[in-house]
């Protein structure tokens, strides 16, 4: 007797079309599709062609006449500034429309692009939201990002409209990004038409006419614009991430098979149903603030969380916990990172003690490999399902999980459980044939891919083919490496490069980073792969302890060696660790690994564009310096 999953799954492989159609049941069409999977231009497929519909009607206008207007559909919570407040979705759907009449006043119309320069409120929803409305194509640049690399992105894209807030606010200082954003347009060699500026009180910005608009004034002479009926196939999107030749990569998102796979993914994923509230602890900059913070859960029907915080310090180590009290939050979902900051601050988690969480009952993680010891924890002190799934940019939404609504399946620490339907994963060597379960090699994707996920990059084609389909014919490939047990649990070791070569030793950097991850003091750790002349390659640890540790960092590094010498063997030839503070990582959470592996081998790097704190690299060279390795400034 099979369960919920296995059917779906199994049905969403044999006959995919089958399969999506039924779910794009659940979304509104202005008219419905003529074929549900194209495949005339493989291996370019898409999904839903010669379908109509509009994103922003089905996330905000069929709620409200379908009975759910005086719902919540966003919280917005600041620790930062003190400020919280609530948008029903009556008032959402005034606020977006309006928006919408006014970008449409100046201009904007279908298929136009409008760069999104925001932080965490609101109004970042409403800008998305209005865009989708008028069939334009958002690009959100995450606030505060510098100006060379927005230049970048203006450039590639080409936008109509610049939407920006005045400043965004950090727990220790305020970021205008009005002057930010005024030195890209002068690096750019694209001028967009017009840019509106939300005026936050923390700082106002200065508007030149008649190119800077203020939201407010031009949003309250506007007339309430309809939704524009659009191509399933039209973009709704573009995402850039970055790319290897620092030409960044724009990750386009269609509208139609976007829509289908994010409302099924809320209910059979998450098990979120409409009503509920649901908290993606993410940034809209990222791909997780756009599937899961904007469109997925306003697209079910429940209530979405915008945060501006930080998992501590924004009081403390219990902002989670009260956020998820106070707000009747059902589910989370944030990256790795977040909870081992949690539990470095607060090990015994006696914040946890202050807050009724008894609505609460699961947590998602996702961004970077989940370390076990990790998820021990949170299992520990939650007491509720603890979901490490695993997914990308690209994707957009889940490639594994363990589908909440649909069958929960044992956990296994260090694996995202099994494929989420839609998804063939397989495992291939360097000659693209498939490997025995238990072996590593590449994770890719059999083509073609569910809806969702990613057509194509913008105005970019034969990049797109060359960045993942070229080097294993008929699969996407994903970058990560693992491997696929006997149950069929995928296990995500490492990004493929970052697999190190000792001695001709194909080894994992993310085996040995769950070894010393299970150290009793380690809060944090990364493992890099450094140049030897002997070997070729030797790992190199890193690892942050935990508040209140006093141990020795030479006694620390001895215990680590001993623990991957005893779980992984002498052929791992881990030797060195080095005891830091803090670890360089993005904005999103990710450990900026190759960035260390440059330093450490004294090659040239440049500074990422995407980096939390410029300030960590520093204390990495001097770390690197003590233990002998060469340093060396960024170019």
């Amino acid at each position: 007797m099979g369960n919920a999953y296995e059917e779906a799954y199994a049905l969403s492989i044999q006959d995919k079309a089958a399969f999506w159609a039924k779910a794009a049941e659940d979304i509104v069409w202005t008219k419905t599709w003529d074929t549900v999977l194209d495949e005339s231009n493989a291996p370019l497929y898409r999904w839903f062609s010669g379908g109509e519909l509009n994103t922003c009607h089905n996330a905000v206008d069929r709620h409200v006449e379908e009975g759910r207007a005086d719902q919540v559909a966003i919280i917005y919570d600041s620790p930062i500034t003190g400020a919280k407040g609530t948008t029903t979705y009556a008032e959402l759907k005034d606020q977006v429309s309006r928006f919408a009449g006014a970008m449409a006043a100046k201009g904007v119309t279908k298929g136009d692009r409008v760069i999104l320069y925001m932080p965490m409120i609101a109004e970042s929803l409403v800008a998305m939201l209005a865009c989708a409305r008028l069939g334009a194509v958002h690009s959100v640049v995450f606030g505060g990002f510098a100006p060379h690399e927005l230049a970048t992105r203006i450039d590639d894209c080409q936008p109509k409209m610049i939407v920006a807030a005045s400043c965004g606010i950090e727990p220790n200082r305020v970021i205008a990004y009005k002057p930010l954003l005024d030195e890209a347009i002068e690096q750019a060699k694209h001028k967009p038409d017009h840019v509106v500026v939300f005026q936050r009180p923390q700082a106002k910005a200065e508007l030149t006419a008649p190119r800077d608009l203020d939201w407010e004034v031009i949003a309250a002479a506007a007339e309430p614009h309809d939704c524009v009926p659009v191509a399933a196939t039209d973009p709704l999107y573009i995402l850039y991430t970055s790319g290897t030749t620092g030409q960044p990569k724009g990750v386009v998102r269609d509208n139609g098979g976007h829509a289908v796979a994010l409302k099924w993914s809320m209910k059979a994923i998450y098990d979120i149903n409409p009503g509920e509230v649901f908290w993606a602890a993410s940034d809209v900059g990222w791909v997780v603030g756009h599937s899961y913070i904007c469109y997925g859960p306003l697209l079910q029907g429940a209530t979405t969380m915008v945060f501006e915080g930080k998992p501590v310090g924004t009081p403390d180590a219990g902002t989670f916990w009260r956020v998820i009290a106070e707000h009747d939050v059902v589910t989370l979902f944030t990256a790795p990172t977040a909870f081992r900051a949690i539990k470095r601050e607060d090990p015994d988690a006696k914040f946890l003690e202050k807050y009724n969480m008894s609505k609460f009952r699961a947590l998602f993680l996702a961004g970077e490999r989940c370390d076990p010891a990790t998820i021990e924890w949170a299992e520990a002190v939650l007491k509720v399902p603890v979901i490490d799934h695993w997914w990308q940019t690209e994707t957009g939404w889940s490639i594994a999980a363990n589908c909440l609504g649909l069958h929960l399946f044992p956990v296994k620490h260090g694996s995202p459980t099994r494929p989420a339907p839609g998804w063939d994963v397989r495992v291939l060597d360097d000659n693209n044939h498939e490997v025995e379960p238990g072996q590593i090699g590449a994770l890719v994707c059999k083509l073609p891919l569910p809806p969702g996920t990613l057509p194509t990059l913008w105005n970019a084609d034969a990049r797109f083919h060359q960045a993942y389909l070229a080097d294993f014919p008929g699969y996407y490939k994903t970058g990560d490496a693992g491997f696929i047990d006997d149950d069929g649990y995928i296990y995500v070791m490492t990004r493929t490069d970052d697999i190190i070569n000792v001695a001709g030793h194909r080894l994992s950097t993310g085996a040995m980073e769950e070894v010393l991850a299970g150290h009793p003091s380690v809060a944090e750790c990364a493992v890099i792969g450094v140049a030897d002349d002997l070997k070729g390659q030797v790992p190199l640890g890193f690892v942050c302890l935990k508040t209140g540790i006093n141990t020795p960092a030479e006694q620390i590094a001895k215990e680590c060696a001993a623990l991957v010498r005893d779980q992984i063997g002498p052929v791992a030839a881990y030797k060195q660790t080095v005891v830091v503070h803090r670890l360089p990582k993005t904005r999103s959470g990710k450990i900026l690994r190759g960035t260390m592996q440059k330093i450490a081998d004294n090659q040239d790097f440049k500074m990422p564009a995407t980096i939390d704190d410029p300030g960590i690299l520093p204390e990495i060279e001097e770390a690197l310096e003590s233990i002998g390795l060469a340093r060396k400034r960024p170019s």
